[in-house]
């Protein structure tokens, strides 16, 4: 079910958007999930090292 949607949606956004607006809207979204995957990421880093030093 999963695979049919990405599918739907590739296909939908060829359709509807032309070459560079749909580079320019996944470069986007890339942009975006991997700021939000590198706070994540600095955040859990950070409550590792402060749980250590309070032991």
């Amino acid at each position: 079910m999963k695979k049919w949607s990405l599918y739907s949606i590739t296909i939908f956004s060829l359709l509807t958007l032309t070459s560079c607006e749909a580079v320019g809207t996944i470069f986007k979204a890339g942009m975006w999930w991997g700021i939000i995957v590198v706070c994540v990421i600095v955040v859990i880093l950070l409550l590792i090292f402060s749980k250590g030093k309070n032991s």
